[in-house]
């Protein structure tokens, strides 16, 4: 008797708005034999809606896409098909996106141009559960949790309030909170309006809000930006 089982491949669902990058990563992954691409996405919502319908084994996500981003897609994937893993597959390799992106419930996360047995061995991790990051990626995310964190300032409100967040970003939140936009934020704090743009995303993931505004009514309900 032979003890020869024939593993079923892993079943993939490609989610990004190019065609041609669908296209293309359904041929390189055509071309081995344990791995299935039961359908494809061009959007967010389509993403998620398919995820429910396929129950693929993993979704590679592209991050920037109409409608729901990468990020909240998988949110909802991960909330409505917690036994899919999502891999994200994206050009965008900024701080902010890529802890948002973890912080949503990706597994791991590679950057367009990886080689083929990047890719597939990216893919096979996740499915196991292991956390997969691209190089570049990898060092940073290893820095990102070797670096202390930076001691409160005692003197600041958003110090006691928000304990989740860096000193530059409670500064920010509660400029936020006083009603400055962002060029303002940055000719205050003397720093560029990228910098302060960058930092907003990270406080916004942090806070678990999904914009501005509701940072300002989540830090305005702990008392930032109220004058007496």
């Amino acid at each position: 008797m032979e003890d020869n089982v024939r593993v079923p491949p892993i079943r993939v669902l490609l989610a990004d708005d190019h065609p041609v990058v669908r296209r293309g990563l359904a041929a390189l992954l055509g071309t081995l034999e344990d791995f299935d691409v039961v359908g494809e996405a061009a959007d967010g919502e389509s993403a998620v809606r398919e995820s429910q319908l396929l129950r693929p084994d993993v979704v590679l996500m592209d991050v920037r896409m109409p409608g729901i981003d990468g990020v909240e897609a998988t949110r909802r994937i991960r909330a409505a098909t917690p036994n899919v893993a999502v891999l994200m597959l994206t050009m965008h390799d900024d701080d902010a996106t890529v802890f948002t992106a973890m912080q949503a419930g990706a597994r791991g996360y590679l950057l367009k141009g990886a080689e083929q047995d990047e890719i597939a061995g990216s893919i096979r991790g996740v499915v196991a559960g292991q956390a997969i990051f691209g190089p570049g990626i990898a060092s940073r995310v290893l820095s990102y949790f070797a670096t202390p964190p930076e001691p409160a300032t005692p003197a600041s409100a958003a110090a006691e309030r928000f304990p989740e967040l860096t000193v530059r970003e409670r500064d920010i939140l509660e400029l936020l909170a006083e009603g400055r936009r962002t060029a303002a934020i940055a000719a205050t704090l003397h720093l560029s309006p990228k910098t302060v743009s960058n930092n907003l995303t990270a406080i916004f993931a942090k806070l678990e809000v999904a914009d501005r505004t509701a940072a300002v009514i989540r830090a305005r309900e702990r008392g930032l930006g109220i004058q007496d």
